[in-house]
């Protein structure tokens, strides 16, 4: 029988959750174990755009400044509603929005997650570590591997994505299709590409399509649309299918069509958009018995707020400071003062789960209804987005992203 190795604290996941909460706590003096199933850093989905919340998030754990030298700050946000085929779309109505008061930036998600990782120390990252079962022991949680380890742990979090192993031993469950797909891209240019850090977005005849500079070469893009309405095969992962399909519902213009033709090959991808029913974070066990689960694992939603990366940074930081607290009162752990450092350690997590809780339910539920509404080809839904409610979106859009969720510090 395999001798089970002991980990105080173990995190089931390298992405960007994970390896921020790993990072959270090591700001703390915490040491953690992260478990990547995949024999490397899994550097997937090309860019994100990190609003204000998830600056502020990076800035806690100290990585913000090395990523604001490798993005361009967003200076405006235009919504146009119809297609971006018009060569003068109907823009929605300006909203009272300044854009000095917050921070959005597109971020290369490789450029992240290498940051993330270097800040650790060494040893914090096991990859070719799958997750195969998990189980009670004790006050522990005996955790299983595919290559016949076994970890014994005494706080066990999940940051391992839509599909979580720990988020099904919580007994959450799973995720449910939105009945839309998103296909992305992202482009690098020979020369600077000659947009302004502008975030465009064009919306309505059941479908969405944006595009934001990066930097002063590279835009990241992305079309969200409804598979049943446009009769596509949302399972269909022949790059030069997506981009003829991109380019036939847009009927795009000019600056469309180049960015994405230019887009290489390897640089495409089409994502059924999953999320998971509101009420099952309201009501269910996001945390139980020192189990608890993070981003992706927590509240996968469909990207219309671009809260998902961003959302799971504050997820970091929240529970590394909770439990900051539980353990840095009291850091030392054995048998004897076993049943009071659980004790603590539940508490902090029961502070966690407290704290996210209405948080990732707000986030699932207006992503959705946002989605819905700007994809939505009703002339009536059509009428009132171009005449009020995209300046209502761009106003609690700001809002949501200017979220304070605290610092990272242990009174």
């Amino acid at each position: 029988m395999e001798t089970a190795i002991h980990e105080d604290i173990l995190i089931v996941g390298a992405g960007i959750g994970g390896l921020a909460t790993a990072l959270g706590l090591h700001r703390l003096g915490i040491r953690s174990l992260v478990l990547e199933s995949s024999d490397s850093l899994r550097i997937t989905g090309f860019a994100l755009t990190l609003w204000t919340n998830a600056w502020r998030a990076l800035d806690c754990v100290g990585i913000g400044d090395s990523l604001r030298a490798k993005s361009l700050q967003i200076q405006d946000l235009q919504i146009a509603a119809g297609n971006p085929s018009q060569s003068s779309p109907e823009l929605a109505p300006e909203a009272d929005v300044k854009f000095g008061e917050y921070e959005i930036r597109c971020v290369r998600r490789k450029d992240l997650l290498e940051t993330l990782e270097r800040e650790l120390p060494q040893g914090t990252i096991r990859c070719s570590s799958k997750v195969v079962h998990i189980e009670e022991s004790g006050k522990f949680k005996s955790v299983h591997l595919a290559d016949g380890s076994v970890y014994r742990t005494k706080v066990l979090i999940g940051c391992d994505g839509v599909n979580s192993r720990v988020a099904k031993f919580l007994g959450l469950q799973n995720p449910v299709s939105a009945g839309r797909s998103a296909i992305r891209g992202f482009v690098v240019y020979p020369d600077n590409h000659g947009f302004k850090p502008k975030f465009h977005l064009y919306s309505g005849g059941g479908r969405r399509f944006g595009f934001i500079p990066s930097d002063e070469k590279s835009l990241y893009w992305f079309c969200t649309f409804s598979p049943s309405f446009f009769n596509y095969d949302e399972n269909e992962q022949d790059p030069l299918k997506m981009k003829q399909f991109v380019l036939n519902i847009h009927n795009a213009s000019n600056n469309v069509t180049e960015i994405v033709e230019r887009t290489e090959l390897g640089c495409i991808s089409c994502t059924p958009l999953k999320l998971r029913l509101p009420w099952n974070v309201l009501l269910g066990n996001i945390f139980k018995n020192n189990v608890c689960v993070v981003g992706d694992a927590l509240h996968p939603m469909t990207p219309d707020l671009g809260q998902g990366g961003c959302s799971a940074l504050e997820d970091s930081v929240v529970l590394a400071r909770c439990l900051g607290e539980a353990l840095l009162s009291q850091p030392t752990y054995n048998e004897k003062e076993g049943d009071e450092a659980y004790v603590r350690m539940e508490m902090g997590l029961h502070k966690y789960a407290k704290e996210r809780r209405w948080r990732s339910f707000t986030l699932i539920s207006t992503a959705y209804v946002v989605g819905m509404i700007q994809q939505s080809d009703s002339k009536l839904i059509g009428f009132l987005r171009k005449k009020f409610l995209s300046r209502y979106y761009m106003r609690n859009l700001m809002k949501i992203a200017n979220f304070d969720f605290g610092k990272l510090i242990v009174s």
